[in-house]
């Protein structure tokens, strides 16, 4: 009998087919399919080599200068994190977590508005009460 921990686990397959996630293969194919309308004669090796060489770039980018910003999608930045104290979830131990740098992305305005907001809740309306009955009078 599989573990507990194992059991009923979702794998990546699973995500994708909900349109959670996209792998590498799954860009591949889809830039594969928007080029070849206008490119007939780009195969998906010469795809792939592209897709490769421009996160290849993406990643210099970001590397030399900190910031590397694209028009009407986003920004990627490189923050510093610094050093902090931190606990050893197993042991409950404290230590000492280094300063680390991290990419962070910030996405255009237009971007942002492409992806839509989340609907707010709608407000209810205050339903009037009803005028108080008169208050009957006890038996003297």
């Amino acid at each position: 009998m599989p573990h507990p921990s194992l059991v009923n686990r979702k794998t990546n397959t699973d995500n994708n087919r909900r349109g959670r996630n996209m792998t590498k293969a799954e860009l591949i194919d889809k830039v594969h399919e928007l080029a070849s309308k206008d490119a007939k004669d780009i195969n998906k090796k010469q795809t792939a080599d592209v897709v490769d060489a421009v996160f290849a770039a993406l990643s210099e980018a970001i590397k030399a200068g900190n910031r590397f910003t694209y028009p009407s999608f986003g920004t990627f930045t490189v923050k510093e994190r610094a050093a902090r104290d931190g606990r050893n979830p197993r042991t409950g131990d404290a230590i000492k977590i280094p300063a680390s740098k991290t990419v962070s992305f910030k996405p255009a305005p237009k971007f942002k508005d492409a992806l839509g907001k989340p609907a707010k809740p709608a407000k209810k309306a205050k339903e009037e009460k009803p005028a108080a009955a008169p208050a009957k009078k006890g038996k003297k």
